[in-house]
């Protein structure tokens, strides 16, 4: 058909670190028909191994506020395990606009973006990106694992649950979604 363009695919998967650095993957969730939200995180190496990962339930907050905590939370867990290079995704384009400036947020800037902001100015190398929900599969069911515990503290898990162990897996070895986008005109 003319005049609609052409089609492009995008593959949209995890990607390691270049090496040297550790990759947060971090997210947060919100279930309206429980009214909780919570968060979950990631840190892998360059070779995708899982060096560190959490969940939190963190009561009731929109899905913005619980992006923040999961992106806060790991980057904290990264500054205290002494992590000096840390490249930081997040599915929340909204959230990586705010804590890079690229997005007006007036006078209001929410502590937590401040607490975020702070953290990234300390003596350290620290990288933003957006990555798409689909790329970021592993710490989305973490941040919906969380809402099953009683607990809200946060858990560090020693060992790894199957399903999130089988997440991990498809990321280290590539494997992608992919997104049909029509181009042009």
């Amino acid at each position: 058909m003319e005049g609609l363009g052409k089609k492009i695919l995008f593959f949209i998967g995890w990607k390691q670190p270049q090496e040297g650095w550790i990759k947060l993957n971090c997210d947060g969730a919100h279930k309206s028909s429980i009214n909780l939200s919570g968060c979950g995180g990631l840190l892998r190496d360059n070779n995708g191994n899982c060096l560190s990962s959490f969940a939190r339930k963190i009561g009731s907050c929109d899905a913005l506020q619980a992006e923040m905590w999961g992106m806060y939370i790991g980057m904290n867990l990264a500054r205290r395990q002494g992590i000096t290079h840390l490249q930081v995704e997040s599915d929340s384009k909204m959230l990586v606009d705010m804590v890079t400036g690229n997005c007006n947020v007036n006078e209001n800037i929410p502590t937590l973006i401040k607490c975020i902001r702070s953290l990234k100015n300390m003596n350290w190398h620290v990288q933003f990106n957006h990555k798409w929900r689909e790329g970021n599969r592993s710490v989305d069911w973490l941040a919906n694992f969380d809402l099953t515990l009683s607990s809200f503290d946060l858990q560090v898990l020693g060992s790894l649950p199957r399903e999130l162990q089988s997440l991990i897996f498809y990321d280290v070895f590539g494997a992608c979604m992919f997104w049909s986008v029509r181009v042009g005109f």
